[in-house]
């Protein structure tokens, strides 16, 4: 039987043994990267515990971390794919001055993921209902930072009656993507793609093997999770549908509004150098229309800031809100008068 063996089975033989081994060590290697980031999370979540509290919004959870006391009320609305925790240089110091709110969007932080399309409208609609069923009740303040912009914006138009005032944190403008360079937008692909990798690998443990989570315990603890990855993906992807929603929010009449922009000397190293100028020209353009969308709106450049000015430059968003807040005030004083 040996002297009929092809020459090649010894061969296939070795080969099978590899490939059965390498996909052992695959499913080994897979198991033991899951087990390291569920432990890793658990562990990080009991060592920093969430603040605030849950709130049902309708057969799922939503998280919100509130502070101070007075009216009216600050809800800070954080960009896309960020949690509440963005908002932690200037949430203590506005809490001085009236009660001010935080949250995590469904599938965010310590939200529960949401079984809606994850659009700007359906964002603005359960904020309603974590607001609502929280007890919060308006005048409301609402402060939104790059996709925040568009969230707050349509909460606005839904719901005018319960919101004072705005603050835009260097807000996208629904007509950005038309008015960017095309090469911009050309990039889109590569940073989903960047992100779906993330999203893919997250249940893994190896962004966080690879550092990509970061030193901070509490930022981990919140954001360096699946579902706030999968949430991510999922905005990035529905941003156009967002933009076209809130083209139809329309004006916001004579309501006080504080729009915040970047500094256009600062650097971008995200961006390739031939497309800064012409970005940020349009950007600062789109800026100042949002300024224009109330007969009270002011435009403040943040010098020396990047697009998180709320961590680059947290006093001028504090002063932005508490600019608004005395406005708002002044308002209701007035209207009460005799």
């Amino acid at each position: 039987m040996s002297a009929t063996m092809s020459p090649a089975a010894p061969l296939r033989h070795w080969l099978r043994i590899v490939v059965r081994s390498s996909l052992l060590l695959v499913v080994l290697l897979a198991i033991a990267g899951f087990l390291f980031e569920n432990i890793s999370e658990a562990r990080e979540r009991r060592f920093n515990p969430r603040p605030g509290k849950l709130v049902d919004v309708g057969g799922y959870k939503m998280h919100i971390d509130c502070a101070g006391q007075g009216t009216p009320i600050v809800i800070l609305d954080a960009g896309l794919g960020d949690s509440y925790i963005s908002w932690r240089k200037v949430q203590p110091q506005m809490s001085r001055f009236t009660r001010v709110c935080s949250y995590d969007r469904a599938g965010l932080g310590y939200s529960d993921s949401s079984p809606r399309q994850r659009t700007s409208k359906v964002i603005a609609e359960e904020l309603h209902a974590l607001l609502h069923n929280g007890g919060i009740t308006g005048p409301l303040i609402l402060v939104g930072h790059s996709m925040g912009g568009y969230d707050v914006r349509l909460f606005a138009s839904l719901y005018r009656n319960e919101v004072a005032g705005m603050v835009l944190v260097d807000a996208s403008h629904p007509e950005q993507r038309k008015r960017f360079p095309p090469a911009l937008n050309d990039l889109d692909a590569g940073w989903i793609r960047d992100e779906e990798f993330l999203e893919f690998t997250t249940p893994l443990g190896i962004p966080r093997l690879l550092g990509f989570c970061g030193h901070d315990a509490v930022v981990r603890s919140a954001e360096c999770n699946f579902h706030t990855v999968r949430e991510g993906v999922a905005e990035l992807k529905t941003f156009p549908e967002s933009a076209d929603q809130t083209l139809t929010a329309g004006s916001l009449d004579d309501m006080p509004l504080v729009v915040l922009s970047h500094d256009p000397n600062t650097p971008q190293p995200d961006l390739p150098e031939d497309l800064v100028k012409p970005t940020n020209d349009a950007w600062q353009q789109m800026q100042t229309e949002l300024a224009q969308l109330s007969t009270r709106g002011t435009q403040v450049t943040a010098k020396n800031s990047g697009h998180y000015i709320q961590l680059d430059r947290p006093d001028l968003v504090i002063e932005a809100v508490r600019n608004v807040v005395d406005q708002v005030r002044q308002n209701s004083t007035r209207t009460s008068e005799p």
